[in-house]
């Protein structure tokens, strides 16, 4: 991903990009690797007791990705956190864009994004929520050229990066006890590269 990301700043892609979405180019960069930097910072929000033991020490595959399991927690409990470069950072980018579209387009998307992602999404003990994470930015693409081509970047950020919060983790969280995980982060893991490729997919839109 980063050096993907790399390329396409090197070409000037992302500056050109934002431009079109009203920022000046250099918050392309700023924005991106904010986002970035922020996945590694999980606020833990409410802790809950798990229904299962809590699984480490193997190796997990889904959706193609491998994935190391988590470390035991010694209390035996379940941390809900937010992370704050894959949930909190992207809503509030989404909530400022959502000021220079369609409301009525942006529930549209959100609303099929999050009902698509949801059926699609599932839970897998000693990981958490899975979903491939090339699925939300290409669904969320696909929908705002249907919805609305000429907003279609910044409906497919906000429908994207909201539906894919909502359906993967939010609508979840009542069968975070059953996952006998330690942590589970609102955004983060697999969520956050979703959210992230979906920030890239959409400005490429532009």
């Amino acid at each position: 991903m980063l050096v993907v990301l790399f390329i396409l700043i090197s070409l000037s892609v992302f500056g050109l990009a934002f431009r079109k979405l009203g920022f000046p180019a250099e918050y392309s960069v700023y924005f991106l690797f904010l986002s970035l930097l922020c996945s590694y910072v999980n606020i833990p929000v409410k802790k809950v007791t798990p229904r299962v033991p809590v699984i480490s020490g193997r190796n997990i595959d889904v959706h193609w990705f491998n994935y190391t399991a988590s470390l035991p927690d010694v209390k035996q409990s379940t941390i809900i956190a937010i992370n704050l470069g894959g949930a909190v950072i992207p809503v509030v980018m989404s909530l400022f864009l959502s000021t220079m579209v369609s409301l009525v387009d942006v529930l549209i998307g959100i609303l099929v994004i999050t009902i698509i992602i949801h059926r699609i999404a599932r839970p897998v003990r000693g990981s958490g929520i899975a979903i491939h994470v090339l699925l939300p930015p290409f669904l969320a693409a696909a929908m705002a050229l249907i919805i609305s081509p000429q907003d279609a970047p910044m409906i497919a950020y906000i429908s994207g990066t909201v539906g894919c919060l909502i359906g993967v983790d939010i609508l979840n969280l009542k069968k975070i006890p059953d996952l006998g995980v330690p942590v589970v982060s609102i955004g983060g893991a697999g969520t956050f590269d979703a959210i992230f490729l979906t920030g890239i997919i959409s400005v490429l839109l532009a």
